[in-house]
């Protein structure tokens, strides 16, 4: 595999937001788009998890992603634990 190369105009605009910011927002687009898990996103970033997801919300408005069917998912087994 080649190696990847960042558009130039990138540095710009990511260098006012301080050091490691590529890594943070690739991770947490990758994050966002489902294609790694919070933990992975964490480590690519060379974030601890609570600074990840302090990033998260800093940078986002929200840290963890919660998907509908997940929710559900687990109200379902709540309820079955419940009784």
């Amino acid at each position: 595999m080649g190696a990847i190369q960042l558009n130039p105009a990138f540095v710009d605009v990511l260098q006012p937001l301080g050091m490691n910011a590529g890594n943070f927002f690739l991770a947490a687009s990758l994050y966002h788009a489902q294609k790694i898990s919070f933990a992975a996103a964490a480590a690519l970033a060379n974030l601890e998890f609570e600074e990840f997801h302090y990033r998260l919300r800093e940078h986002f408005g929200y840290g963890f992603r919660l998907e509908d069917d997940m929710v559900l998912e687990d109200i379902t087994v709540v309820k079955q634990l419940a009784g």
